[in-house]
């Protein structure tokens, strides 16, 4: 939904431009946000309930070919269809998955995984490292959305049938995180690649999809498998994924019986606490960002100078969007790591204060006193925020014109080099991920390829650091650099309510991004985890 102030017709007064914008932003924040998950593998839930899971989202599932497979709400149906190498707990930390263990080299540069004995795809052929190398293989050859979270592996060895060897051409310490998301499913060598894997997959999951009652792009029914090797940490017999849209449909989802949980709108939690729900609040599961990405000048000369970039920065009443629009259901921020990571750092918020007379200042001692224009990608998920963004630009100056980019042509529009500066609104992710999309000359969201001196050892010395506590200290000091040479301009963090029917536990506080049936509990079980 776009929001459009014509002259032609009488401007909504405040409180209803307010409103407005706040409820085409519940769809942006829920479309876009990803949740945490509890997946700790020693889960001892009531397994033997006949209990349901009727689960809403926004994002139907593009696909189940291990390749194609999209983070975010998506998750839910294929994190249950398909095993992970490794898994993450609620806290964030990594625990065997498949992979009951792992050890790097001394150089970082192999990674030796042992697998489980007696795994089985869901058609009773054995989860083993031929499938496991099959698949890896498939998702570095093959574009998507992983295919970035391989790119240092250089080959995959199955030496024997319960031990993967992963060569990395470079060390590359993110590579564990990436294998308990999308790029460490355990696909059939049989089927992924046919046409019908798309929509009835071979899983090594815990569940497989119910295809007689899944309507693809409506709803998805999962039924548990006896036969799956951590069963004890799924303690839904059924899992039902609806595909509901609109923000108000979900909320009369809840309240007729159809679903017992989902994301809800904050104009709807009176509504849904009174009809019996519980509600969870996270702060952050996902952020709008913008991106100041031609940090050359090259393409748009004023972002160049570092001092424009401190300007954009100073544009934005952050707490006041945060109050206002968002109703409080997030968190200002002048950084793009989750506040619940080791590398977020409460002090960097005080780095660029909201001024505007300060930063037509900034701006007049760079060249530009009269202020510049610039075009930016209308996205699917920026247009409820586009009017804030264009209005706080244009009072320091900047005249931003929004140039509309089809939903399919969103990946490919904002990696063309085409805009100097997009705006994105996504899911947050751990600290190795955001680093390397956000701060690696070849991340996804560094679409210029800049470098620094000092920003490229860090770099370095991040990749190279297996120790989880020590990493962190490196993400500190990349997150520093980030926001004192303003490679971006982050406003804030977009919060999620979770509503769950009694006798249904949410998990989740925002430490892991990863949306996954085992962030929800049956109430009464004793179910550990982090």
């Amino acid at each position: 939904m776009r929001i459009r102030f014509s002259h032609s017709r009488p401007r909504p007064r405040p409180r209803q431009r307010s409103q407005a914008l706040a409820a085409a932003v519940a769809v942006a924040v829920l479309a876009t946000a990803t949740a945490a998950c509890d997946s700790t593998p020693a889960a001892t839930s009531n397994s033997g309930t006949d209990a349901t899971l009727a689960l809403s989202i926004l994002g139907t599932p593009n696909s189940f070919d291990p390749a194609q497979l999209i983070e975010g709400q998506q998750t839910y149906v294929w994190d249950a269809i398909f095993d992970t190498l490794l898994l993450q707990d609620n806290k964030g930390a990594l625990h065997p998955g498949a992979a009951q263990s792992w050890s790097y080299s001394k150089d970082a540069r192999t990674l030796t995984l042992k697998l489980r004995q007696g795994m089985k795809f869901s058609s009773g052929d054995p989860v083993d490292a031929n499938a496991v190398k099959a698949t890896l293989e498939r998702i570095r050859s093959t574009p998507g959305q992983s295919q970035l979270s391989l790119a240092a592996v250089s080959s995959v060895e199955a030496p024997d049938s319960s031990t993967v060897v992963i060569k990395l051409s470079r060390p590359e310490a993110s590579l564990l995180a990436a294998l308990s998301t999308a790029p460490g499913v355990i696909g059939d060598p049989k089927t992924m690649a046919a046409k019908s894997t798309a929509l009835n997959p071979v899983g090594s999951g815990p569940y497989t999809l119910d295809t007689k009652a899944t309507v693809n792009g409506s709803v998805y029914v999962l039924n548990r498998r006896d036969d799956y090797w951590n069963k004890k940490a799924y303690p839904f017999k059924t899992v039902k994924v609806r595909v509901i849209t609109d923000p108000t449909a979900s909320a009369n989802a809840l309240k007729a019986g159809e679903t017992n949980a989902g994301t809800v709108d904050a104009s709807q939690i009176s509504a849904i606490k009174a009809a019996g729900f519980d509600i969870t609040h996270v702060q952050a599961t996902a952020g709008a960002f913008l991106v100041l990405g031609d940090r050359k000048g090259s393409k748009l000369k004023p972002l160049g100078d570092l001092r424009v970039r401190k300007a954009i920065n100073m544009a934005f009443d952050r707490q006041k969007l945060v109050t206002q629009v968002l109703r409080g259901s997030g968190k200002a921020t002048d950084q793009v790591f989750n506040p619940k990571g080791g590398a977020y750092d409460e002090a960097l918020n005080k780095v660029y204060p909201y001024d505007v007379a300060g930063a037509k200042k900034l701006l007049a001692e760079a060249g530009y006193p009269k202020g510049f224009s610039v075009t930016m990608p209308s996205l699917v998920f920026t247009k409820s925020f586009e009017p804030l963004f264009t209005q706080a630009l244009a009072d320091i100056g900047v005249k931003v014109t929004w140039e509309p980019v089809p939903a399919q042509q969103t990946t490919t529009a904002v990696a063309s080099g085409k805009y100097p500066m997009f705006l994105l609104v996504e899911g947050l992710a751990s600290d190795a991920i955001m680093t390397r999309s956000f701060y690696a000359p070849t991340g996804f969201r560094n679409v210029f390829h800049s470098t620094d001196p000092k920003l490229t050892g860090l770099l370095d010395q991040a990749a190279k650091e297996l120790d989880p506590a020590k990493a962190t200290g490196i993400y500190r000091k990349i997150n520093e650099f980030g926001v004192e040479n303003a490679w971006l301009s982050p406003v804030f963090y977009l919060g999620t309510d979770w509503a769950t029917k009694k006798g249904i536990t949410y998990l989740g506080d925002g430490s892991s991004t990863m949306a996954t049936v085992r962030q929800f509990g049956v109430s009464g079980s004793s179910r550990s985890g982090g």
